[in-house]
């Protein structure tokens, strides 16, 4: 997967500034970094939500994308999933497989949090993508819902051997999904490298202190 040099202002504010790069196709690559580093940015630009400085980025194949804060419809947790064409035996065991089953009759609206981000994930899981891009998609949810989706999304990553951006806060979980990491600071990529290596011996003093400071 190519991705030309991506910048990204704000009036004169300079949010996101990339060069080129080249990540490996069929691998979790996951990225990090503090507050306003750029991550979410990023993966808005990636997902054709927001355009760059140069134009949109060029796209191949099916692109799913799972923001931040991710609403439901106001219609049964069921219905929101057959939304996607599935029959209702499909969105059952979907549901069963988030833990979401007993819901189903549920309007989604009256979910809390951690079970709205749940059902997003679910949908967005029901299709086949090339590019699977995910903002935090964990954040909302406690430990046990968050180990589940993280086993539900290697599954998926296995069977349809696509390429997943995932935005993280959490360094553990980087570890435990990522192939590759990408570290941004302050817009910019200040070290990317094999997940095993760079988050236990990074070559970059700024990625070292990142890594440090959050006590990895």
């Amino acid at each position: 997967m190519k991705l030309p040099p991506i910048t990204k202002t704000y009036g004169s504010r300079g949010v996101l500034d990339l060069p080129a790069l080249e990540l490996e196709d069929g691998v979790i690559h996951a990225v990090i970094g503090a507050n306003g580093s750029g991550k979410s940015t990023l993966a808005r630009i990636l997902a054709g939500v927001l355009v760059p400085d140069g134009g949109a980025v060029p796209r191949t194949g099916r692109v799913g994308y799972m923001p931040q804060r991710s609403y439901p419809f106001r219609m049964s947790v069921l219905r929101n999933l057959r939304l996607t064409g599935a029959g209702r035996d499909r969105a059952m065991a979907q549901l069963e497989a988030f833990g979401l089953a007993g819901l189903a009759r549920q309007n989604a609206k009256g979910l809390s949090g951690g079970e709205a981000a749940r059902l997003a994930l679910a949908r967005l899981l029901m299709e086949e993508y090339s590019l699977l891009i995910l903002d935090e998609p964990t954040a909302a949810m406690d430990v046990a819902a968050t180990l589940l989706a993280e086993e539900l999304l290697l599954q998926y990553q296995a069977r349809t051997g696509c390429t997943v951006i995932l935005v993280t806060h959490s360094l553990t979980q980087a570890r435990r999904l990522a192939g590759q990491v990408l570290f941004l600071r302050d817009g910019h990529l200040a070290e990317r490298g094999e997940a095993g290596e760079l988050l236990r011996h990074p070559r970059c003093a700024e990625t070292r202190a990142f890594l440090d400071f959050y006590a990895l």
